[in-house]
């Protein structure tokens, strides 16, 4: 043979496409494949490694990071749908040397171990604390119509449970959160 490829050969690569991503608050033009999920664009391309890559599936929560205020699933979200979006990642919740209540109540109540988990885990209870607040239903909200009445051990639970913790740090995890939540509610 001589080396040459038949046209289609190169079908799979994609051409890189413009993208501009608003991350922690900066704004940042990337160059990407169009296929490039939102975790590699923040790992790989901004270099943040709070976002975890733990599953590549949306089964763990590791890569949870915030749209607009809202929880997702980084690995399963393609970076070219969050063009212009405001993403936050653990690394953008503190204001200077000031902890997030979040991240300080995960520290104060050991709500990690190994800590592989724990962005996600902090991202994904921001995210949670704002839908509650907004009076966004559980599937153990006893009434859906009314709304939660209280963040139980049981709406904690179930409102994190898209996020996991291989060490089993679960119990401080449901402290830290109702600390934060009670804390931010008494202001």
């Amino acid at each position: 043979m001589d080396g040459s490829h038949p046209a289609g050969d190169d079908a799979g690569a994609a051409a890189e496409v413009a993208v501009t991503l608003l991350v922690n608050g900066v704004r940042h033009d990337l160059r990407i494949e169009p296929r490039t999920s939102l975790l590699a664009a923040l790992r790989e391309h901004l270099g943040l490694t709070g976002p975890k890559n733990g599953c590549d599936q949306g089964a763990c929560g590791a890569c949870t990071v915030l749209a607009d205020g809202h929880r997702i699933i980084a690995c399963l979200a393609l970076a070219v749908q969050y063009q212009g979006r405001a993403i936050t990642t653990i690394e953008g919740l503190a204001d200077g040397d000031d902890l997030h209540p979040l991240q300080a109540a995960f520290i104060e109540h050991a709500g990690f171990q190994c800590g592989y988990c724990t962005p996600g885990q902090i991202c994904s209870a921001v995210g949670m604390a704002a839908e509650f607040r907004s009076g966004l239903p559980s599937a153990v909200t006893a009434d859906v119509r009314a709304g939660p009445s209280g963040l139980s051990d049981a709406e904690i639970g179930e409102r994190m449970s898209g996020n996991l913790c291989r060490c089993g740090a679960y119990a401080g995890i449901r402290a830290a959160v109702r600390e934060a939540f009670q804390a931010r509610a008494g202001r």
